[in-house]
């Protein structure tokens, strides 16, 4: 079973948080919650620890209504991406202190700390205090005290916000091992659909206070349920632009076309719209799959062996992502190639067109 919502809503005053949604979170490997900053996604979590209560409907878990449960009796653990930790213990302390609130003997304690530690590499430190140690040993000291607490549910807010690159992308790869076969649930909240991708099982993406779509986590990337679903799991963002689909052809603007295939080739013909991921936006690549744009460079970023170019394209800002270094100047016309093997197409109303 899994932790489950059932028409729930939360509203502070006037403002809405959440607005209406049920959702059941898969029962194993990551969940995660998927959006922008203000998205909605702590407030998701809050609510299933306990540190906010629905407005309305309810929250169930193991085929138990737990709304209003306090957090104490809910066996959750809970990591922020800001490390907190209690400065006056020791680190052994500090992953210790779960199972001292729990009244667990000695010898136990001793055991799932010493467990714990090994698991996040941290057993020469745990005789220092927090301010002894880097920002990276001070989340594993929080995410050890998570393990050692053998909680049912594990929300894991941002954990990796605060901490360098390095040290993001070694915690990242470990983390799914480290939950790995300990019968656990987590949910894992970001801002960076690369990050979701990289831990794969479940995904919700969250939009403004609604949860847009929930599933395994390539299959809504490559298939999203709607236009702001894609916007939500796209870094940089989606372009988008109006099409017309007439006859065998999709028509982008006055000059740009290229042929209708998959789905939307057997759509009525009509106004759509098109979204294309910026790495389908390619200065090479011209080919048999391949619609020329041009648009003038607004800005670009070079990153490592990646090149990015913002342009306008018909008064629309669209985003190239592509390998290689590109000589691209700011202000100058430059000609780009979309790979119409990736248009998704979206009817007015936003909703994927689909077989």
């Amino acid at each position: 079973m899994t932790p489950e919502f059932r028409n729930v809503v939360k509203r502070v005053g006037a403002e809405m948080l959440i607005y209406e949604t049920s959702f059941a979170l898969a029962p194993t490997g990551f969940n995660v919650l998927l959006g922008a900053t203000n998205a909605g996604k702590t407030t998701l979590i809050k609510l299933m620890a306990d540190l906010e209560r629905p407005s309305a409907g309810e929250i169930w878990f193991n085929g138990v209504n737990i709304t209003g449960v306090s957090t104490q009796k809910r066996n959750v653990s809970l990591v922020h991406q800001f490390f907190v930790n209690y400065p006056h213990m020791t680190v052994y302390e500090n992953i210790a202190s779960p199972l001292r609130v729990s009244r667990v003997a000695d010898a136990e304690v001793k055991r799932g700390v010493s467990e714990a530690a090994d698991l996040l590499k941290l057993g020469p430190f745990l005789k220092r205090r927090p301010a002894e140690l880097s920002g990276g040993q001070q989340q594993r000291t929080a995410l050890a005290r998570a393990i050692v607490k053998d909680s049912n549910l594990v929300l894991l807010d941002e954990p990796l916000a605060n901490l360098d690159y390095k040290l993001r992308e070694e915690l990242r790869d470990e983390l799914p091992q480290l939950f790995a076969g300990r019968g656990t649930i987590v949910v894992y909240a970001t801002s960076e659909p690369s990050e979701a991708l990289m831990l794969g099982g479940h995904t919700a993406t969250v939009s403004e206070g609604r949860v847009t779509q929930f599933g395994e986590t390539a299959a809504l990337y490559r298939a999203p349920a709607d236009l702001e679903t894609a916007r939500v799991f796209s870094d940089p963002p989606i372009n988008a632009a109006p099409v017309v689909k007439a006859g065998g052809d999709i028509r982008l603007g006055d000059v740009v076309r290229w042929p209708a295939a998959g789905a939307i080739a057997s759509a009525p013909d009509g106004e759509y719209v098109v979204g294309v991921r910026p790495h389908f936006v390619s200065p090479i690549g011209d080919g048999p799959h391949s619609a020329p744009v041009t648009g003038q460079v607004q800005i670009t970023e070079l990153s490592g062996s990646e090149s990015i170019a913002h342009f306008d394209l018909d008064g629309r800002s669209w985003v190239s992502q592509s390998h290689g270094v590109h000589p691209y100047r700011v202000g100058e016309t430059h000609r780009f190639n979309v790979d119409t093997r990736g248009c998704l197409y979206f009817r007015p109303d936003g909703a994927r067109v689909a077989a």
